[in-house]
């Protein structure tokens, strides 16, 4: 049997590991990575059964993300080197790309749990080198606020735990509060955040961090968006404020990208084999 044919389409570093991996049991073509050092593979058309695109949704126009191109790439110049059954993986907000690809399958890469996990501690461990980077004194005994108690959160208390950080967890419910004493940590609600933080992350992807809030903090205090939009922090007010907000968005790609790409390789090979070989030409 031939082997299997993949088509991975723009995104950051950790699609060229990903590539580098999955070659291991296909073929692997790639577009919209003519800067990188890789040897540029463009595919047959109808050849290939599976189509990997960038983390992001494709843009309005259907544009997906390809900085490592010159040329813009979009949607409609890829199902021309799809076959008919082909599987379009994407990573958040799948029903954008399905609008763009309504005659193929769209699985997201981003909703499956080992995904998940696994991206979880590539981006606490980045938030914590981020953290590191901005610092002028040590995590050891430093009061740390982290706003959510989700995967990346859990990660991060693991990570600031062996530091010797004194963490507290800021929660919406008694559900967040009982998890955060199961893994050992203190914890607050969310609305009774005060300013006693030097290092803040948040993980939370709604507004936490108004004006009265950020006002409650030094400017001194450093914070860490982790969360995807619409965020957790007025950046607008912020700045108005002189407060050092920092985006660190794409974390895996930016601190551990090969880790990153063989993680989303492991999770896109798990799907294929799943689905079995009849879905493949």
């Amino acid at each position: 049997m031939s082997k299997r044919k993949i088509l991975i389409v723009g995104g950051d570093v950790r699609q060229i590991y990903c590539g580098e991996k999955l070659s291991e049991f296909a073929d692997v073509y790639f577009i919209g990575f003519e800067n990188a050092d890789i040897q540029p593979k463009i595919p047959d058309e109808k050849s290939c059964s599976y189509a990997l695109l960038p983390i992001s949704p494709p843009m309005s126009a259907g544009e997906l993300s390809a900085p490592f191109s010159d040329k813009k790439i979009f949607t409609a110049d890829i199902s021309k080197y799809l076959t008919d059954n082909a599987v379009i993986f994407t990573g958040i907000h799948p029903e954008k790309t399905a609008e763009f690809f309504p005659d193929f399958t769209v699985i997201s890469y981003t909703e499956q749990e080992d995904f998940a996990l696994k991206n979880a501690i590539s981006t606490a461990e980045g938030a914590v080198m981020t953290a590191l980077e901005n610092l002028s004194v040590t995590l050891s005994g430093l009061p740390v606020l982290i706003v959510g108690m989700g995967r990346i959160s859990s990660a991060l208390v693991n990570i600031l735990k062996g530091f010797g950080a004194d963490i507290t967890v800021a929660v919406r419910n008694s559900r967040g509060r009982a998890k955060a004493a199961i893994f050992g940590v203190k914890s607050i609600f969310t609305e009774d955040i005060s300013g006693d933080f030097p290092l803040v992350f948040n993980t939370a992807p709604n507004l936490v961090f108004t004006a009265d809030k950020l006002r409650k903090f030094s400017e001194k205090t450093i914070f860490i968006e982790l969360a995807s939009k619409p965020y957790g922090f007025d950046f607008q007010m912020g700045e108005q404020l002189n407060r050092k907000i920092i985006l660190a968005s794409g974390l895996p790609a930016k601190k551990a990208p090969v880790t990153a790409g063989y993680d989303l390789a492991d999770t896109i090979s798990a799907i294929i084999n799943e689905r079995g070989t009849a879905y493949d030409r």
